[in-house]
């Protein structure tokens, strides 16, 4: 480069800088304060996008005077203050035109989200939202959430939201009940751990709780209300792509929206029913081990769990390091127990590992429990038609009808029992069951049989009557006739 074109390219940058300057004077002012919002709003993405401080503050940004740069005829506003804050945000980020301007392809609405969600509620001091959007952006260094640099970058959000959240005095204002040690479990989690070493696809806070639009847990519209988990879960975990680069399946929800537990909860909305949460952990999430499965399913199976704990299979699983609960039942495709597990047939879950030629006993008492339960599976059945039967004919079966519950209930238990896996225990149970479903069965029978002592009572009974008054009206008739001649004589 020659010496006359070095020249113009420095005055050209002289030019550039003066004129930079000139435009923007409160940049001039504060840096020569060497204060920290003009070194921040240098990277600030507004900033790259031409956007100034007068725009957010108000004011002449040309004045080279701070009187006139800062005076209200200006329209200088200085610091906005409490809901005009993300009022101010919203000058822009709620309108299309200004959002296609800058051509940002930032979803609109997010005050509106934000109004409406839990941080959107009046603080403490009941003048105010709990939460500005520079609460969680920051307020002259805001960089797009893909940037490293942001607080609501995924590595960096968690820190974001615990500022408030793992902070007891703070939370003790707004939530007393609400738990401070969420960031600790997450650290624990599966989810945590990766994102501790530098994986921003993991799960973090906005990902399952939502960015502006955050809603109470108890809110219906909110994603971690009990029947919007397992979608919410499902948003990574049914992405075959993603689950790919983890090794992990991507049909745990197809599994679980047609188990026992989906259905009731995702079908019947019976928020009580496990969602993903409920066996993995909220914050803490972790898959459970082979060891913990039993824990986990034993918090809502109590009974269940402390039969098998005491149970020699509990012994057997644990020598060949089988999870409790899974081996038979499953996890995420678990279906409502019935007698087709019991047994060796080949749908029965016993045969898996009780053959005749190896575990006999176990095979025997297999092949005794499920006879039993079809046994009384016929008694029952054979015990309702004749109730029914009778019922239609008009017998009065009301009590015996009630005495089949004690029946339903006896199966009931045995479902319960069958974890024992002690063959007297399960007959103690069944044979209950058995006793009332023989005895229905009997008084079914007796009311149909005294339907039919009276139908054919009824009939004897009426032909009687009929011979009866048959003989009475030809009796009538003999004596009118007699009548008749005597008359005709005299």
């Amino acid at each position: 480069m020659n010496r006359k074109s070095l020249l113009l390219l420095v005055a050209s940058l002289a030019f550039v800088c003066v004129n930079v300057d000139a435009q923007n004077q409160c940049i001039v002012c504060h840096e020569s304060q060497d204060d920290t919002p003009s070194k921040l709003f240098k990277h600030d993405i507004h900033s790259t996008k031409g956007i100034s401080c007068a725009d957010c503050h108000g004011g002449n940004k040309n004045a080279e005077e701070m009187d006139e740069g800062m005076s209200k005829k200006a329209g200088f506003i200085g610091v906005p203050k409490g809901d005009n804050i993300s009022a101010m945000c919203a000058k822009c980020h709620s309108s299309e035109e200004r959002m296609k301007h800058f051509g940002a392809h930032i979803p609109l609405g997010q005050l509106e989200n934000l109004q409406l969600s839990v941080h959107g509620k009046l603080s403490t001091s009941g003048k105010n939202r709990i939460v500005q959007c520079p609460t969680c952006h920051n307020a002259h260094g805001i960089v797009s959430p893909k940037n490293p640099a942001s607080p609501v970058y995924a590595l960096n959000v968690v820190k974001t939201c615990t500022q408030c959240h793992a902070n007891a005095a703070f939370m003790r204002s707004y939530d007393p009940g609400m738990p401070i040690d969420q960031l600790d479990k997450y650290r624990s989690s599966v989810h945590g751990i990766r994102n501790a070493k530098g994986d921003p696809k993991t799960a973090t806070c906005s990902q399952c709780h939502g960015s502006h639009d955050i809603r109470s847990a108890k809110d219906a519209k909110s994603r971690v209300y009990p029947t919007n988990v397992p979608g919410t879960c499902a948003h990574c975990h049914s992405d075959s792509v993603l689950m790919k680069q983890y090794g992990i399946p991507a049909d745990q929800y197809t599994k679980y929206a047609r188990s026992v537990h989906g259905k009731l909860l995702l079908e019947k909305k019976d928020v009580s029913a496990p969602a993903c949460n409920s066996c993995h952990g909220n914050h803490g999430a972790a898959p459970p081990g082979v060891e913990s499965v039993s824990k986990v399913c034993g918090t809502c199976h109590a009974l269940n769990a402390d039969l098998f704990a005491a149970s020699p299979h509990k012994k057997a699983f644990d020598q060949n390091h089988f999870p409790e609960c899974e081996t038979c039942h499953g996890n995420h495709d678990i279906v409502s127990p019935t007698k087709d597990f019991l047994g060796t047939s080949a749908t029965a879950i016993c045969g898996r590992c009780h053959t005749a030629a190896k575990s006999v006993k176990g095979f025997t008492a297999a092949n005794a429990m499920r006879s039993m339960a079809d046994s009384l599976d016929d008694v029952e059945t054979a015990a309702i038609t004749l109730i029914n039967d009778a019922e239609q004919k008009g017998m009065e079966v009301s009590e015996a009808k009630f005495k089949l519950r004690d029946v339903r209930q006896a199966r009931l238990q045995s479902k319960t029992a069958v974890h024992a896996f002690d063959l007297q225990k399960f007959r103690t149970v069944l044979d209950k069951g058995m006793t009332t479903a023989a005895l229905v069965k009997t008084e079914g029978k007796q009311a149909v049989d005294e339907y039919y002592f009276r139908r054919y009572g009824l009939g004897i009974a009426t032909i009687i009557i009929s011979i009866l008054a048959l003989s009475l009206y030809l009796f009538i008739k003999r004596l009118e006739r007699r009548q008749a001649k005597k008359a005709d004589i005299m």
